[in-house]
């Protein structure tokens, strides 16, 4: 062991004698790094959602287009998604965190490209930011997947789903920085390079630290009984084993709707609330508090589950307690002067569907072990992406034109504005559906408490064996 390293010695939740386990005190660094990457990741991919209607005017494109930079990310992580897998599992966690990292930086920097006035780029300006969008989105599923197998590999069983939640809620940070940062730099179009300008900062520094700060895939010494078992099965079998199983299916298919959902709300959020007469700024701010209360709702789960192990129930509550805050969101989206009941509604959302999240993704790994974290966690991403790219292209779809609107504060093209009364309807019902489904049909065993408890019970049989043999 390195003379420099501090160790603590786990001897916690009867998993042995504490030599057999170790944390390291890098653990924290590395969380700090993969959140940072989460975080700078998410504000790349919703730089421009809160400013869609200034960035459409600036580049001279349609708002329609301006949405292709978001939806770019669902696309390209579809197939790339499981490419992720297979580097985490298979590869490293190293490996997977720093090739996001310079991938993440690579998009955010081709991305400048496209306001360099001396390149005198003209009407392929735009290009440059959807292949920089390209490069980040190529990074996200990489990023995405890393939180549980980080807390797997270096965190112990006792704060597993503590270090799952805030690595994972640093992509709704992101989200939250975005919907605040966006509006409040650019008031006009001309303010758009200074804003790609500043969101290029922690995509550099996060891949500094990554790439000079982590050296090692694994720590030393395992800090739980599960973690010495991370990558027992081999990817395409562990695939075949995910497909072959009914709760993980079903978790899958309601857990990624939901995903989807977020993400379509998270995207078009200012483009639904303009067309009622609501400012740019107060679309930031709502999202910045379905942001912020998610965190929180998150952050209280989290430790929750860390306490009770009620990982069905919590899923299972939240879900259903999002599902009516989506439709009074709907309602109350469809009347004009009503800022604070949609705050309220908005935070709601929030709260309990961010809260999910971390739980949901512990939970695919408790229904699926021994099948590897990344391959667990990153089949249900690439699910949410598929939904998320239907859902987009279908609630864009419902659309009406709306010719004249004199309450509008949308930056109308020679179109008019877009009437969204259909699409958040279609949302709130997709949304209460996918609930029910998932209330009446899933359950599962803890299989991954359920070898832990067993491999701490051998242990202990054996050491009581051992004690009871006497001294030659």
């Amino acid at each position: 062991m390195e003379g420099a390293e501090t160790a603590s010695l786990v001897g916690e939740r009867s998993l042995g004698p504490p030599a057999r386990f170790r944390t390291y005190r890098r653990r924290w660094f590395l969380l700090a790094v993969v959140c940072l990457l989460n975080c700078s990741n998410a504000m790349l991919w919703l730089t421009f959602a809160p400013v869609a209607d200034k960035t459409a005017a600036y580049f001279h494109i349609s708002l329609e287009t301006v949405n292709w930079l978001s939806v770019v990310y669902l696309l390209v992580s579809i197939p790339f998604g499981l490419v992720a897998t297979w580097v985490l599992d298979s590869v490293g966690l190293r490996c997977a965190v720093v090739l996001s990292a310079w991938l993440n930086m690579v998009g955010s920097i081709t991305r400048m490209f496209s306001v360099l006035k001396f390149l005198s780029l003209g009407s392929q300006s735009y290009w440059y930011l959807f292949v920089g969008q390209c490069f980040s989105a190529l990074a996200q599923p990489l990023i995405i997947f890393s939180p549980t197998k980080l807390a797997a590999l270096w965190f112990p069983d006792h704060q597993r789903a503590t270090a799952n939640m805030i690595a994972s809620m640093s992509n709704p940070l992101g989200i939250l920085i975005a919907n605040l940062l966006s509006p409040a730099l650019v008031p006009e179009g001309k303010h758009i390079p200074l804003m790609l300008g500043i969101y290029a900062v922690p995509a550099v520094t996060a891949c500094a630290l990554a790439t000079l700060g982590i050296h090692e895939k694994v720590p030393p010494t395992p800090p739980s009984a599960s973690a010495t078992n991370s990558n027992s099965q081999p990817f395409f079998t562990g695939l075949k084993m995910l497909l072959r199983n009914k709760p993980y299916i079903i978790l899958a298919v309601c857990f990624g709707g939901g995903i989807g959902m977020f993400t379509c709300f998270s995207a078009l959020l200012e483009q639904i609330l303009c067309e009622k007469g609501y400012s740019n700024d107060f679309a930031g701010l709502n999202g910045a508090l379905f942001t912020v209360c998610g965190l929180l709702g998150a952050f209280l789960l989290g430790m929750y589950v860390d306490r009770t192990r009620k990982f069905i129930e919590s899923t299972k509550i939240s879900f259903c307690l999002s599902a009516l805050a989506s439709i009074m969101f709907t309602v109350t989206s469809r009347f004009r002067h009503q800022a604070i009941m949609l705050a309220i509604t908005s935070s709601l959302f929030g709260f309990f569907g961010f809260a999910i999240y971390p739980i949901a993704m512990e939970l695919a790994v408790e229904c699926s072990y021994p099948v590897g974290e990344g391959t667990s966690t990153g089949l249900i991403f690439v699910a949410s992406q598929i939904e998320g790219v239907i859902l987009m292209i279908l609630l864009q779809a419902l659309t009406v034109r709306v010719s004249e609107d004199p309450f509008s504060t949308c930056a109308l093209d020679q179109d008019g504005a877009l009437d969204w009364t259909t699409p958040v309807l279609v949302l709130a019902g997709l949304c209460s559906g996918m609930a029910c489904f998932y209330v009446i049909f899933f359950h599962t065993d803890y299989k991954r408490l359920h070898a832990e408890t067993i491999s701490a019970d051998l242990v202990k049989a054996e050491d009581a064996a051992t004690a009871r043999v006497p001294e030659s």
